[in-house]
């Protein structure tokens, strides 16, 4: 009977079962795609007589069909013959010559072993197969004695047999044993060989035993096929639990070192563009090889890569080609090459003293291609994992130069990125003065003293301005043999043994250097120098930026001063040409910058509110002298001209984009709180609300001045007449501020008005 084990409405092991209670002589092959270790001991419990994992070749099958018919026929034949020897007991020995004959004619044609003893124990009869399985010869020797001709080791070397539970014994005592698993140390097989046991007592007429009859399968390969399959779910198990790369190269060294019985083992890996590969981990007795670098082609592992063909020596003492230091005792090795998608990888190690038998250079070898498979996907992800980190780090810096207008911010995060993604002990930012021609000490990461490095370099100066000064980038790999006495001082200091000075270049100018500094050999892929270029172009456009934006910053701080010095030389020119308000326009300006911010406005709105006063009668440039100056009253048509003050401030000030949003006062300082005012006439809140304040400052230092109509006016009548003149000509609400504030005491005290 072919079944699987899971099919659906019914299970193999059912009907496993239902064969052994009905039919117990049939012979059951699983065939199974759900294939472990677990379900193969739990078949071969339930009597499975072969068990062959999916997928398999047809071959496989055929020859599992024909051992078991084979088998058939042999228990027919078995039980034909034990039915005539029990009817022919008393004339066995006329005819036990003949039959031995005439059986072992038969069982030369099999490939199972057969033996057949006595009571006493004595071999009456042993095939050929059994001869070679048992190394045997045919002898009346009995049982407990065959150990000294055979090479058949009784009673403790035979797994998991003691003598009285050997097959035989068991059969000489009535008792039938059937597929009993028996492991044989042979002379001829260093390995040993796994046998499958059935064995069925001889009895008289009487049913007393009378000997034993067993029937010896040669089970190795299909128990090799089983610790293969079991190595292999160890090992990938074991894999599938490890959360690195790191992780799995330990696995798998461990698990050759314990399947294989290594007592050593090695991982040697290509490494992706550099022309070499390296031994990353050693185990057991090589475990000193961990690190040592190779050659494209050098010895053995060399081989195996560039040809994808295992290596396997019994005495690798004897081949000049093995140029390691040494096997350390491992006689016999074996390489094979790991092989992912067709690509060569690197190549797996293994040795010990005793030779390697094929079976286990395949078991190496299936081993390799899962580690190898492991090892890439590993690979793969902790590739993608480190560039999603790095893409990481570019965004973080690029949100540092974005979000900061501070350089030394913008430079602490990018070295913390950099030390970080490209684990680095130290570095440091020197950036240059274009004006001294030298480098000065940023910022830096990772040094034990501040001490330790200089805090300003000359251009050329030291390998930092060499690097600068040609515009390339300097690798000392040790930093105890390099040229610059500075470097060697500083690695004494702080055991710094590598060190790269990159020069960071903005739109083709040298804007400073970046120095890299590590405790350990810098031996850089290719992957991380681009890294290391990328930032450098980063942290080169942080400094840009910020250099730029200085001198923006600068140039507008001088803008605006020139401006606003601009602006206070128009208005002292105002008072000069108007000189009965002469100093008025400072005044009043300083007297509507404290009140406003009383009234809550920010220092943004404030800007604008100053230079509208200072500009607050811009427009009377426009009044011709003999009005601006006339010492007496004006005459309506007088008083025309001038109430066109405010709109020549705006047609003046207009045009001007930056004075633009100071307008409000000029345009609009005479309108009244009632409507009655100028130009527009606008009433209530439809004034401006700086044009509002202004108006109470204005007429507050127009009468606490002295002009040459009138005398200043005290406090108190200032007051009065401001108070009186609320919800009419001013905005009750800061006339409300003004008051009660008393703001005008600040601006009074700086220009010593007194009553």
């Amino acid at each position: 009977v072919i079944t699987d084990i899971m099919m659906g409405a019914v299970s193999g092991f059912d009907v496993m079962n239902h064969i052994s209670t009905h039919t117990p002589e049939t012979l059951v092959i699983v065939i199974t795609g759900y294939a472990s270790t677990e379900s193969a001991i739990e078949a071969i419990r339930r009597g499975a007589y072969d068990y062959i994992a999916k997928p398999f070749d047809v071959e496989m099958l055929e020859a599992s069909v024909k051992r078991a018919l084979e088998k058939i026929q042999l228990q027919r034949e078995v039980r034909r013959y034990t039915a005539e020897l029990e009817e022919r007991a008393q004339a066995l020995a006329r005819s036990e010559q003949a039959l031995r004959r005439q059986t072992r004619i038969l069982q030369e044609s099999m490939g199972d072993g057969l033996v057949i003893v006595d009571a006493q124990g004595r071999i009456s009869f042993c095939n050929p197969a059994a001869e070679r399985f048992l190394n045997l010869e045919t002898t009346d020797l009995p049982l407990e004695e065959w150990p000294d001709r055979s090479g058949l080791y009784l009673p403790d070397t035979l797994t998991p047999y003691p003598i009285e539970e050997h097959p035989l014994v068991r059969a000489m005592q009535g008792e039938a044993v059937d597929a009993a698993e028996m492991f044989v140390r042979h002379k001829q097989v260093p390995d040993g060989l796994w046998l499958s046991v059935t064995a069925r007592p001889l009895t008289d007429d009487a049913g007393r035993p009378q000997g034993g009859v067993a029937v010896f399968r040669d089970m190795t390969s299909r128990k090799q096929r089983e610790q293969e399959l079991e190595s292999l779910v160890t090992v990938t198990k074991a894999l599938c639990t490890a959360s690195s790369r790191t992780e799995m190269e330990v696995v798998i060294l461990e698990q050759l070192l314990h399947l294989l019985k290594a007592e050593g083992a090695a991982l040697v890996m290509q490494k992706p563009g550099s022309g070499e590969a390296v031994i990353e981990l050693a185990g057991g007795k090589w475990s000193c090889w961990t690190g040592k670098r190779l050659a494209v082609g050098e010895g053995i592992s060399g081989h195996v890569i560039a040809t994808g063909q295992a290596y396997v020596h019994h005495n690798v003492y004897e081949d000049p080609h093995f140029t390691y230091d040494g096997p350390n005792g491992c006689r016999a090795v074996a390489c094979v090459p790991l092989v992912e998608h067709n690509q060569t990888i690197g190549a797996l190690w293994v040795g010990r003293k005793t030779p390697i038998t094929p079976d286990e250079v395949h078991l190496l070898t299936t081993i390799g291609n899962v580690a190898a498979n492991a090892l890439h996907r590993a690979t793969l992800y902790e590739q993608t994992q480190q560039r999603l980190q790095r893409l990481n780090a570019l965004r973080n810096i690029d949100m540092a130069i974005t979000a900061s207008l501070d350089l030394r911010v913008t430079l602490n995060v990018f070295l913390d990125q950099l030390t970080a993604q490209l684990h680095l002990d130290a570095a440091d930012i020197l950036l240059l003065d274009p004006h001294t021609q030298t480098l000065e000490h940023a910022t830096g990461r990772g040094f034990q003293s501040r001490n330790s490095l200089p805090s300003r370099l000359r251009l050329g100066e030291g390998t930092a301005g060499q690097a600068a000064l040609e515009r390339r980038t300097i690798f000392i790999p040790d930093l105890q043999i390099g040229p610059d006495p500075l470097l060697q001082k500083i690695a004494a200091q702080e055991s710094f043994v590598s060190y790269y000075a990159v020069p960071l270049l903005a739109k083709g100018q040298i804007k400073g250097v970046m120095e890299i500094f590590h405790r350990t050999l810098l031996e850089p892929e290719p992957e991380w120098l681009n890294f290391l270029e990328a930032l450098s172009a980063q942290a080169a456009i942080a400094i840009d930026n910020a250099t730029l934006f200085d001198e923006l910053q600068r140039s507008n701080l001088e803008l605006v001063l020139a401006y606003d010095s601009t602006l206070e030389g128009w208005s002292r020119a105002l008072d000069l040409r108007d000189q009965e308000t002469e100093g008025h326009t400072q005044r009043v300006t300083d007297l509507t910058i404290h009140l406003a911010r009383a009234m809550g406005i920010n220092n943004g709105e404030l800007i604008h509110i100053r230079r509208g006063a200072l500009l607050h009668d811009i427009g009377k440039m426009g009044i011709p002298d003999h009005i601006l100056r006339k010492p007496g009253p004006l005459s309506a048509e007088e008083w025309k001209i001038m109430r066109q003050h405010p709109v020549y401030a705006y047609e003046m000030l207009s045009p001007i984009p930056y004075l633009r949003p100071a307008l409000d006062i000029p345009h609009y300082h005479h309108e009244k709180w009632d409507g009655s005012g100028y130009p527009r006439g606008l009433k209530g809140e439809d004034i401006p609300f700086a044009a509002r304040i202004f108006a109470v400052a204005d007429v507050w230092d127009a009468l606490r001045s002295d002009r040459p109509y009138r005398k200043a006016w005290s406090e108190e009548e200032a007051c009065t007449y401001i108070r009186s003149l609320s919800g009419i000509h001013f905005d009750p609400q800061v006339v409300e501020i003004f008051l009660t504030a008393e703001i005008w005491r600040r601006c009074e005290k700086r220009y010593a008005l007194k009553d």
